[in-house]
């Protein structure tokens, strides 16, 4: 059985972001790994997601980045045994490149995702928006908490925030990422895209800036950054549905039911990436989310769009 990851050569020291993304391979086109919780109990998504994207990378030439990656979550992950990834190569073209892995464990299949890779061409085309105005990443932005326990008693105020903040970073500090948020749940604007209607109580816009980076140094190939961005694209996205709604402190569970990234341009994820992310809407049950990637250039790197399943928390 051999072990693989995007670059194990490059690893580092246990407990690495890059330990995260190792699997084992104990055959070809078979993978297995484990994952960290991520809601109590069950997998984090995003090292799911990053875990086929590896598997599928690892079948794939060097010269053929991820350019896009559309994805399903089947059933909660098992975080106390592995799970195994099946590459099934779809194609194999001149220009394109296709893979479809399916995550499995306790014989079904929990997870599944479709990755299409595309060598380089120079384009006739090159345009993207404009990178929004937001503070630069500097030390000083409060940590992303997740899920805040601010409304069920826990101690509020300076004190609690810089002891959280704390406690994330020492948390997110041994899994070799960093998430500082620009302007917390729900960003305040002026404009006609931060108006939303139909619900009662609407607080806050569907809105939610946060600079993102792996802080360890990654290897050169496109193939770990791609991995690396995946895995963070899943920590903060689906956050943004609760903006209007109290945030995270409102009483509701989120869970990822699809999630789809477009990589538009090369980047590095060990360099700050600024994550724009809104939620144009949520109805039935299920909010919708999108999220964009710029580098400190004001480079736009990558799209992401999710939607995840929203109910009351379970007492």
């Amino acid at each position: 059985m051999t072990e693989v990851a995007v670059d194990t050569a490059a690893t580092g020291e246990v407990g690495s972001f890059l330990s995260l993304l190792t699997l084992e391979q104990p055959e070809p086109d078979l993978f297995r790994g484990v994952s960290h919780e991520g809601a109590p109990l069950r997998a984090f998504g995003g090292q799911v997601a990053a875990h086929a994207l590896v598997a599928a990378t690892s079948t794939v030439e060097p010269g053929r980045p991820v350019h896009s990656l559309h994805s399903y979550f089947v059933r909660g992950g098992d975080t106390t045994i592995p799970i195994d990834y099946q590459v099934e190569r779809i194609r194999d073209g001149r220009s394109f490149t296709t893979r479809r892995i399916t995550a499995i464990q306790h014989d079904e299949a929990i997870f599944v995702l479709s990755a299409s890779f595309h060598r380089h061409e120079e384009s006739p085309v090159n345009h993207q928006r404009t990178a929004p105005k937001a503070a630069p990443p500097p030390d000083g932005l409060a940590f992303f908490e997740g899920r805040r326990r601010d409304d069920e008693g826990t101690e509020t105020g300076p004190s609690a925030r810089d002891t959280r903040d704390d406690d994330r970073r020492e948390a997110w500090g041994r899994r070799g990422f960093e998430v500082r948020v620009v302007a917390g749940f729900g960003m305040a604007g002026t404009g006609a895209d931060d108006r939303y209607t139909g619900g009662s109580g609407l607080t806050a816009p569907a809105r939610l800036r946060a600079w993102l980076r792996v802080t360890e140094k990654l290897p050169d190939d496109q193939h770990t950054h791609a991995c690396a961005l995946v895995y963070m694209s899943d920590l903060t996205l689906s956050h943004s549905i609760m903006g209007p709604h109290g945030g995270m402190a409102g009483g509701m569970a989120l869970t990822s039911l699809d999630h789809a990234v477009w990589f538009h341009r090369p980047f590095r994820a060990d360099e700050w990436l600024l994550f724009d992310q809104g939620s144009p809407t949520a109805s039935n049950g299920r909010g919708l989310a999108f999220g964009e990637f710029f580098d400190t250039d004001g480079v736009l790197v990558a799209t992401v769009v999710q939607e995840a399943l929203v109910r009351p928390v379970r007492a």
